[in-house]
């Protein structure tokens, strides 16, 4: 069971680090460095799902996180 939770838990991590990663920069921040930041700006739908795969992700891992406090 806790083997199960650990590999759960890793791999929500790492799925979370990607989907937190493709998302577009939103600000003047180190994101918009290059001319390309804002020629991506216009992709909502792909935006709005980008979110739900994140939220989900997250989710999991708190989810995960919070059984394995149980079990150990």
């Amino acid at each position: 069971m806790k083997i199960l939770l650990l590999l759960i838990q890793m791999t929500s991590a790492l799925s979370l680090i990607v989907f937190v990663l493709l998302h577009a920069a939103k600000g003047e921040g180190l994101g918009s460095i290059g001319v390309q930041a804002r020629m991506f700006a216009s992709h909502k739908g792909l935006e709005e799902g980008l979110n739900r795969l994140t939220g989900i992700a997250a989710g999991i891992f708190l989810l995960s996180s919070l059984f394995l406090g149980i079990v150990h």
